[in-house]
């Protein structure tokens, strides 16, 4: 479920200082899952009225368009500036709203997402740039390679981190992300990626929690490093480590090996399967069933899909890499993350030492690790198919897709770099440093084999399924 989290260990949790007295992190307005919603789904709605009123927001939805010389670059900030500004102003007042709501001070929050923002603006010019695709500048690749090189080289400010709120930003993109997800293909395509999910994770737990209990590691600690393989990193490793009552250092050092194999997968899947010519769809499903993170398999997906129609022997579309991706990840793998905790709970209460367990085990626990986000995916998906079920295929391309679904796949685009962009800001890599060998062997182990198994059943055993797709 999980984006790469908004901090890594050694780095408190952006604006945790600045969280207010008194905030109830149970509330359902304390939750970035209820905002995302709120928001995805709200702008969604926003764009589908614009449309019923023959209107459109994509005044509002503005990006650099596709450009050869500085000077065109130049030439469209001037034309546009006060559309940025516009653009800015959306975000930032709905962003500041949601921190607010989250316990965090809203005056610190909105000068760091400013820069934020300036930057992301920079960034989606540079991926717009005529030959982007040939370098493979994808602008979530771009955001988050800029990202590392600041955050790794230079010593950033504090007041920086309030802007970089990682998890909302992603989950913000995904709600926004099933809006381009048609729900027919969401229907028929979801049960195969259930399955070949199931298969993948299970292998991946088994092979990391066994091999990390061999090492000599706790019981605990093993199922926190295999659930953070196998599901949906950070965020399984955090939901795991609560229910199965694991040491307080044991989520950082998990988190820590699943951020660092999450970004390294983000450059590396996207240049295998170009060597192995998958088709798009395929290689999104390969995807899909071995990264780590939503954020980051979402990176490697679109980078992958770029390559359609300009790299010889790459069959497919962009939309397809994306969509693959999303079914395996995100409805795939995602939605097993209460699952995993329930059960996990019990084991641990009934065969390993009972103290320190901090999750229930029962229905109301599976609801409260739920990845509610993925909710407003599907409401946002279910939406758009209510609204194209009225237009004709040529009103749908004449006017559905440039009113309403290009508008909202632009804002999706400026939710995930500024993701991104967050995610490098926030990653260093010296805190690898302090988690120790076993930990790192045992999860390597595992995604060897997630990377193997997840290819063969994308390529091999489903492989007609995903490049039809």
């Amino acid at each position: 479920m999980s984006a790469i989290v908004e901090s890594i260990p050694g780095h408190a949790s952006p604006a945790d200082s600045e969280r207010t007295p008194g905030s109830s992190e149970r509330a359902w307005y304390r939750t970035e899952d209820y905002w995302a919603i709120i928001l995805g789904v709200g702008l969604v709605l926003l764009a589908a009225f614009a449309v019923w009123n023959g209107t459109s927001i994509k005044w509002l939805a503005v990006a650099p368009q596709k450009w050869n010389a500085l000077g065109d670059v130049a030439t469209h900030f001037a034309n546009n500036a006060v559309r940025y500004l516009a653009l800015f102003a959306f975000w930032a007042l709905a962003f500041t709203g949601v921190t607010r709501a989250l316990g965090f001070r809203a005056s610190q929050f909105l000068p760091a997402f400013a820069v934020i923002f300036v930057a992301s603006t920079a960034i989606i010019a540079v991926g717009a740039w005529a030959e982007a695709d040939r370098y493979n500048l994808e602008p979530p690749l771009v955001a988050l390679a800029i990202g590392l090189l600041f955050s790794n080289v230079l010593t950033l400010p504090s007041w920086l981190s309030a802007g970089l709120r990682v998890e909302f930003y992603v989950k913000t993109g995904i709600v926004l992300l099933g809006a381009t997800l048609p729900l027919t293909l969401l229907a028929s395509a979801g049960p195969v990626a259930i399955v070949q999910a199931a298969i993948v994770s299970l292998v991946t737990f088994g092979v990391i929690y066994f091999l990390a209990v061999r090492l000599g590691l706790d019981r605990r600690f093993a199922a926190t490093l295999g659930a953070g393989g196998a599901v949906c990193g950070v965020s399984a490793a955090i939901a795991v480590a609560g229910a199965v009552g694991a040491k307080k250092e044991h989520g950082p050092i998990a988190i820590t090996i699943v951020v660092f194999w999450a970004i390294v997968m983000i450059f590396v899947l996207p240049l295998v399967a170009r060597v192995l010519h998958l088709p798009t769809g395929v290689a999104g499903a390969w995807i899909g069933t071995s990264e780590f993170a939503d954020a980051a398999g979402f990176a490697a997906a679109q980078a992958y899909g770029g390559y359609a129609g300009s790299v010889p022997g790459i069959d497919g579309t962009a939309d397809a890499a994306v969509n693959a991706f999303t079914l395996m990840k995100v409805i795939g793998r995602d939605l097993w993350i209460g699952i995993w905790a329930f059960v996990l709970s019990i084991i641990a209460a009934t065969r390993w030492e009972s103290n320190g367990i901090q999750g229930g085990a029962g229905a109301a626990e599976i609801w409260r690790r739920f990845p509610k986000f993925v909710i407003g995916f599907v409401l946002t998906s279910a939406l758009i198919a209510w609204v194209a079920s009225s237009y004709s295929s040529a009103d749908y391309n004449k006017i559905l897709k440039p009113d309403l679904i290009n508008p909202v796949k632009t804002l999706r685009t400026w939710a995930f770099t500024f993701c991104f962009l967050s995610i490098g800001l926030s990653t260093r890599w010296r805190d690898l440093a302090s988690t120790g060998t076993k930990p790192v062997i045992a999860f390597s182990a595992g995604v060897l084999v997630n990377v193997v198994l997840g290819f063969a059943l994308s390529a091999l055993v489903f492989g007609a399924y995903w490049a039809a797709l």
